[in-house]
């Protein structure tokens, strides 16, 4: 096979990535898997923040190792046990990447009519914010998220919005009307305003807080000042560093006695699951739900595509067309 790979991170990943001149052998599959030859690819920040964690790294990721875990394309092999999938159908998800596996709950069947580039682009953001929002709410609840027009934070604001609730979220002022488009009820712009102290000034009024971002690092341990009692705080996003790292450490252990929160915390790990990403694909075949494309990039410019992504300033996904001609198939 065709494909990227890299031995070390050091200086950044698009520093580092290669295509083997032979290729790779294409992979056998068990009788509970499926081989899906993909066609379009997006790029995640965890794709380049774990394997660039250093040291850490190595014992975590094999070398040498492929990235990317979100993707679109066609069953082309089907183990005995896989069904309900067929060959030639087109599917969405995500592979474990470099610190899981594959697995059928990892995938969905593409609704016809939809894009590839753009269901290539939801698994991993699309699932991490239903993930930190549907389990905590009910229709009518308002809700806080932070970082409102980020990747987790564009499916959030849609997704909030879908299960019936009023969303306020913070962005800067360059991405006000993004998320005005996305149908957020009320904005904060964080550089010209104190998050924290907006958000007091409103009251107990939240049932949950979405933190895409981290920062402020106090924005959790003020909370109660605007969250319901029974309301629940869902950190996504966390700032690289010695300090982010302690205070949500100290997020999830301490006490409110100790300085801790007084609201339930809890850190969202992505959890595959079939069930929710069926869900995702009906809202976005209805409409509820758009898929953001920042750029698409061919397979030769992954490199490139990987310095984009690592700007920050992507408004969307970053696809990138894997397999060639995919508008023709």
């Amino acid at each position: 096979m065709y494909v990227w790979q890299f031995k070390s991170a050091a200086g950044g990943i698009e520093n580092n990535l290669y295509l083997p001149a032979a290729g790779v052998a294409k992979p056998h599959i068990t009788e509970d898997q499926i081989l899906v030859e993909v066609y379009s690819a997006a790029l995640n920040p965890a794709d380049y923040k774990a394997p660039e964690l250093g040291l850490i790294a190595r014992g975590m990721i094999p070398s040498p190792s492929t990235p990317g875990m979100d993707f679109c394309g066609k069953v082309c092999e089907i183990g005995r046990k896989a069904a309900p999938y067929r060959v030639g159908e087109m599917v969405f998800g995500m592979y474990g990447g470099p610190l899981g596996h594959g697995s059928l709950e990892m995938l969905a069947t593409v609704p016809t009519g939809l894009k590839v580039d753009h269901m290539a682009g939801v698994a991993v953001t699309g699932l991490t914010a239903y993930q930190s929002i549907q389990p905590y709410v009910k229709e009518g609840d308002k809700i806080f998220i932070n970082g409102g027009s980020g990747g987790t934070g564009i499916f959030g604001i849609q997704i909030a919005k879908a299960l019936g609730c009023h969303v306020t979220t913070a962005c800067s002022s360059t991405n006000i009307e993004l998320c005005k488009s996305l149908g957020a009820d009320e904005i904060i712009d964080y550089k010209s305003m104190d998050l924290v102290e907006t958000l007091k000034k409103k009251g107990q009024v939240f049932s949950l807080v979405v933190d895409n971002v981290g920062i402020p690092l106090n924005l959790y341990g003020q909370c109660h000042h605007f969250v319901v009692h029974h309301g629940h705080y869902s950190q996504v996003g966390a700032e690289t560093g010695i300090s982010s790292a302690l205070q949500h450490v100290g997020n999830m252990l301490l006490p409110a006695f100790l300085g801790g929160g007084r609201r339930k915390y809890q850190f969202v790990l992505l959890k595959p699951n079939h069930d929710q990403l069926v869900q995702l694909g009906k809202w976005i075949d209805g409409g509820n739900v758009l898929v953001m494309i920042d750029s698409v990039w061919e397979y030769e410019d992954v490199p490139r595509a990987f310095e984009k992504l690592k700007t920050q300033r992507a408004k969307g996904k970053i696809v990138v067309h894997v397999k060639k001609d995919i508008l023709k198939e």
